[in-house]
């Protein structure tokens, strides 16, 4: 069993996802750590709702951004952490966390990477910007976490078709539930096979 952490700035709609893909264990993995960088997120309130660990962690929490990535690198280790997900974390991960956490990262995007990737594409903004620019799919990513936004190998994409009715609000609904279902299902071929998740899901 994979000992999975989340980190989550929101409300935590892909987060529930995956706590009722283990609960129903159709992953073999537990989630032992939710941290959010915002004290009032819904990760946190569905976290505690599911008895799962969490934490808040941020620089107002702890004095800086070095000092907040020292304590989420203490957290993470205390709790045995396998793999940290990313799900909706608006916040760049520190240098320590990323050297020591490295190839083990995994973060989603609601857009077919390279495309509509990089800072300033999350949220609405993302669909908002596939439609503006006409295009006829979009889809979500599975990726590996390195130092830039939304950078570092991709693990997995499902496309979504765009029809003409589509807005941002209608294509983000679809992409989520895509989003989801995607990644529940990486988190299943990586626990079952034990490897590295790059040479399990090319």
């Amino acid at each position: 069993m994979i000992r999975l952490a989340v980190l989550a700035s929101h409300e935590g709609t892909t987060l529930q996802a995956v706590i009722d893909a283990a609960a129903a264990r159709e992953i073999d993995a537990q989630i032992v750590l939710v941290s959010s960088n915002n004290s009032g997120s819904g990760a946190l309130r569905r976290a505690k709702a599911a008895q799962i660990p969490t934490c808040h962690i941020s620089s107002k929490t702890h004095g800086s951004d070095a000092q907040a990535d020292k304590a989420l690198l203490d957290e993470l280790q205390r709790h045995q952490v396998d793999w940290l997900l990313l799900l909706g974390y608006m916040k760049k991960l520190g240098d320590q966390t990323l050297q020591m956490y490295s190839g083990r990262i995994i973060n989603t995007h609601p857009a077919r990477l390279p495309k509509f990737g990089g800072k300033g594409f999350y949220g609405r903004a993302v669909h908002e910007a596939v439609i503006a620019a006409r295009e006829k799919q979009s889809g979500a990513t599975i990726h590996l976490v390195e130092k830039d936004y939304d950078s570092g190998p991709i693990l997995a994409q499902s496309c979504v078709r765009i029809e003409e009715t589509d807005d941002a609000e209608s294509l983000e609904s679809k992409v989520k539930q895509s989003e989801q279902k995607l990644l529940v299902a990486t988190l299943h071929r990586l626990a079952e096979s034990g490897l590295p998740v790059q040479q399990q899901l090319n």
